[in-house]
């Protein structure tokens, strides 16, 4: 046996083997044991699943049947448990997984009990693996709604945070996984395996070294042009008409439109924001939005979530739901019962 097809087996192996361990250690040991987690720990434990069938099957083509219908089976997990993983963190309300997941495994379980892999090798690789895949797709497409809002971010040059770098991994993760299998008829079988260990080390890389960057990539854009105390003075005197205007309920409220309306430089006010307050500016924004929302949650009882996002100046319920929890630690929900009279 050749010494690259010994690490091929050694790489593609290990992204099913360490999928495995993270999904364990995510349902174990997690601080918080959210819904979100135990979706996220299915959805890996699903896919390296169908991974695992994916390496044994490449390297060992005698693999009994009953595990690659085991392996076949799982994907028409994978979409339902990352719809629900992302759903469950964007949205307030308990996601129905019920009707995501009952249904599917219960057609899939009769499917396999009435039509064997084994016996009919032709319906599945036919008729039944496309269906999966097909569903796959339909859930990626469903899933991306959660998405967009980082995208749409990204597009805008704006920064983005660990948790949605982390979330856009997930998502783009498993539509490249989806992508590397549909491709394997003109590319090579075993190429969904070996981008799920490659996705599984990128993702934690970008968490471990995403503070590090923005740290040295921010001392390298200001280096030498440090503002002086008296016009950082002049900046903070403002930055008030900002909240006393509520110019930040307006949802394209841009760093551009706020140094047009402060008379102020863009570049000044993007370095004073960033060095002095230690922040973006589009965090800063976001902060004055969920201290309105903190406003309305006391002082309005007359209110739907849905509605005070976009009265605090968000653009959408997603992007509300995700500030408000990393600025306070809360679910809005959350905090209107903690401030309860």
């Amino acid at each position: 046996m050749s010494t690259s097809f010994l690490l091929l087996f050694f790489f593609s192996a290990l992204g099913a083997f360490n999928g495995f361990v993270l999904s364990v250690y995510i349902a174990t040991q997690s601080h918080k044991k959210a819904f979100a987690n135990y979706f996220l720990s299915l959805l890996l434990f699903v896919l390296s699943i169908r991974i695992a069938k994916s390496v044994f099957f490449y390297f060992n083509p005698s693999l009994a049947n009953i595990f690659i219908q085991i392996g076949l089976s799982a994907c028409i997990l994978i979409g339902p448990f990352l719809f629900l993983y992302l759903k469950s963190i964007f949205e307030e309300r308990k996601p129905g997984w019920i009707l995501h997941v009952i249904p599917f495994l219960a057609a899939i379980t009769l499917l396999g009990f009435l039509y064997p892999y084994v016996a009919h090798r032709t319906l599945w690789s036919r008729w039944i693996v496309k269906a999966i895949y097909l569903q796959w797709l339909l859930y990626l497409i469903a899933s991306f709604r959660y998405i967009k809002p980082i995208t749409q971010k990204l597009l805008k040059k704006e920064p983005i945070n660990k948790l949605e770098i982390w979330q856009l991994s997930i998502f783009g993760g498993v539509f490249a996984i989806w992508l590397a299998y549909n491709l394997a008829p003109y590319t090579s079988y075993i190429l969904g395996a070996v981008s799920f260990t490659f996705i599984l080390y990128l993702i934690v890389l970008l968490l471990l070294f995403k503070k590090d960057t923005s740290a040295s990539f921010s001392q390298e854009k200001y280096k030498n042009k440090e503002i002086s105390p008296d016009t950082q003075k002049h900046i903070a005197q403002k930055l008030t008409l900002i909240t006393e205007k509520e110019l930040y309920l307006n949802p394209d409220f841009s760093l551009e439109m706020a140094s047009k309306e402060l008379n102020i430089s863009k570049h000044i006010l993007s370095q004073y924001v960033n060095e002095v307050l230690g922040k973006s500016f589009s965090t800063l924004i976001k902060e004055y939005r969920v201290e309105k929302a903190k406003q309305l949650i006391v002082n309005d009882k007359n209110f739907t979530m849905e509605g005070l996002g976009y009265d605090s100046g968000f653009s959408s319920k997603s992007t509300f739901f995700i500030a408000f929890k990393a600025i306070t630690g809360l679910t809005p929900a959350e905090f209107q019962k903690q401030n309860a009279k």
